[in-house]
């Protein structure tokens, strides 16, 4: 369309030419004494147009010439640079290969021929920027080479040299070396070196996922897993587990922290930290409460993180493998402490309507059977002790089955029971 526009206007100014030219009878007088020359109008504009030309393409041509030396020293140092990027593609090729001794070579070629850049007077606009990615570049190298002077020789360099380009590029360079060099120290098994940088971040930055990862990893290779406990909860708040690994993570590091609780006001903080999907974790309420009564922790604390177990039992027991229903029900058994309160009188209407819903369920009925014994509800007791002790699968629950039974008989004084119930639980 454009081409067309052209071609309709160069026919116009020409036909507009033609008809005046053909009209144009004027002419042009140059007096010279003693001579004078007559000279046609139309001559005279076309040599005007001639000359004009001729001296605008003359101005060019020389401008042109004088630029000769400008553009040689301008395609010059394109070359240069090209060739430094080139250099430095090769050497992120060369790392991405796994050959680091390759890489770091190239790496270094490119602060060289920076640098002769610089020497020769031309300095990048992202010369900084281009030498912290080339130390970055080598340092890396350097730590698969397991180069440790060399790797801190490149980081150091590496935090400076992006100080003079713009704010951002400043920012997010001097950042990731930061993050590069806190893994460094994390892959050397150096735990708090690792924790020194990542304090070093900006808050922002610190609670990126890729830092809270390495703020994790660090703090479970130190020990500290009040710390790791915390950071995975916010990566977990990030979605940056699956449901199954943050599950099994959370449940290590809670038992890690429950091992290492010796009082009962750090239990229940450690608890207080804990989310709600956590709380409902059958393992975790287990453990805790169990820790929680070793330490003489109020035994109604214990009931009240077991209770979304224990409901989760009856309305859905496959949910609960074998070895968690037996857990569950030791620790339910040391809770229950036979008191004549209104919570222990509904724990035994629950535990009770439990066992009459499931009748065939030995731990049911050893559980029942021992909160009678407690509640000293003696027959109630005995018959369901009875029931529950030959078929109860675990040693332990068959040993303690028998000795309540041992009790029960000395309370009515049948002693040949009460001899024959401690021969079965000494032979358990």
């Amino acid at each position: 369309m454009r081409a067309a526009l052209w071609l309709v206007s160069l026919f116009a100014v020409a036909v507009a030419t033609a008809l005046l030219a053909s009209n144009n009878v004027g002419t042009v007088s140059i007096f010279w004494a003693p001579y004078r020359l007559d000279l046609s109008l139309n001559l005279v504009l076309f040599a005007l147009v001639i000359i004009l030309l001729t001296v605008h393409w003359a101005q060019r041509a020389l401008t042109a010439l004088f630029e000769l030396p400008k553009q040689a020293k301008r395609w010059r140092l394109q070359q240069k640079e090209r060739a430094t990027h080139a250099a430095l593609l090769d050497s992120l090729a060369q790392f991405m290969e796994g050959r680091f001794l390759r890489a770091r070579k190239s790496a270094e070629l490119v602060l060289a021929r920076e640098k002769s850049l610089s020497d020769a007077g031309e300095v990048l606009d992202h010369a900084g920027a281009l030498r912290c990615v080339a130390h970055i570049l080598a340092a890396e190298s350097a730590h698969a080479l397991n180069d440790k002077t060399t790797r801190q020789s490149h980081l150091n360099q590496a935090l400076q040299e992006p100080s003079a380009g713009t704010s951002n590029v400043r920012q997010s360079l001097v950042e990731g070396s930061m993050l590069r060099a806190a893994r460094w120290a994390l892959d050397d098994r150096d735990a708090s070196e690792s924790l020194l940088w990542l304090d070093r971040l900006p808050q922002g930055v610190a609670r990126r996922t890729l830092a809270m990862r390495l703020r994790l990893k660090a703090a479970r290779l130190a020990g500290e897993s009040s710390l790791a406990l915390d950071t995975a909860l916010l990566l977990i708040k990030h979605r940056a587990f699956t449901s199954e690994a943050s599950e099994s993570m959370i449940r290590s590091l809670v038992f890690d922290l429950i091992a290492k609780t010796h009082e009962q006001g750090q239990m229940q903080r450690l608890w207080a930290r804990l989310g709600e999907p956590q709380r409902q974790s059958t393992d975790l309420a287990i453990q805790a409460a169990q820790h929680w009564l070793s330490l003489g922790g109020d035994p109604v604390v214990a009931r009240a993180w077991l209770n979304p177990i224990w409901n989760r039992w009856q309305t859905t027991p496959q949910n609960l493998s074998a070895t968690q229903q037996l857990k569950l029900t030791q620790v339910m058994d040391r809770s229950l402490t036979g008191q004549d309160t209104a919570q222990e009188r509904e724990w035994l209407g629950s535990i009770e309507t439990a066992q009459k819903a499931n009748p065939r369920e030995p731990l049911l009925q050893y559980l029942a059977g021992r909160l009678c014994q407690k509640r000293q509800l003696w027959g109630k007791a005995q018959v369901l002790l009875a029931q529950a002790a030959p078929v109860l699968a675990d040693p332990g629950l068959r040993r303690q089955a028998w000795r309540s039974l041992a009790e029960l008989a000395e309370q009515r004084e049948d002693l040949q029971a009460a001899v024959n119930a401690l021969k079965k639980a000494a032979m358990e």
